[in-house]
């Protein structure tokens, strides 16, 4: 079985995050999305909460396969993680050439820590290119429409929570 790594913030977790999903089950048997608490990051929603979100996404609002998707909280190396699940590939999304230096640096530092892990780099759809965490909650935030970004049920809590 070929398990992929899917790490990230989700905060909240949008239809780009989901287009990397997506593709990444054309690819691999399971995917193991796993949120984290990035020390670095200001977080709008709590690891729960995001857990949460994840999983009403997925599976309540897209019907995606539970038995395909596993969806995790971590809080220590993503190669770590990796050998918890037996996966030998973590998956990244880009969106824009900015996000790539970093992506490049973080996938050479995995790959110093453990020469068996890989990373794809995978992009998501064009019209989903734009899209973060980051725009979604300031548009939310100021009252705009954010139904082409985030599935009802993000929609519905990034209100709630507004």
């Amino acid at each position: 079985m070929k398990v992929a790594i899917y790490p990230g913030t989700f905060d909240p977790i949008t239809f780009g995050h989901i287009d990397v999903i997506k593709k990444s089950l054309n690819i691999f048997d399971k995917i193991v999305v796993a949120t984290t608490d990035n020390y670095n990051k200001n977080y709008h929603f709590s690891k729960e909460d995001r857990l949460e979100i994840i999983n009403n996404s997925l599976f309540k609002d897209l019907k995606l396969d539970r038995r395909k998707i596993k969806i995790v909280a971590f809080s220590n190396l993503t190669i770590d993680l990796c050998k918890k699940y037996k996966a030998n590939t973590i998956i990244r999304g880009l969106r824009a050439v900015s996000d790539f230096e970093y992506e490049f640096q973080l996938a050479g530092m995995n790959k110093k820590l453990n020469t068996k892990i890989e990373t794809m780099f995978l992009m998501s759809d064009i019209e989903n290119q734009i899209i973060s965490s980051k725009f979604v909650k300031e548009i939310a935030s100021l009252g705009g429409n954010i139904d082409r970004f985030v599935t009802k049920s993000t929609v519905k809590v990034l209100k709630g929570k507004l």
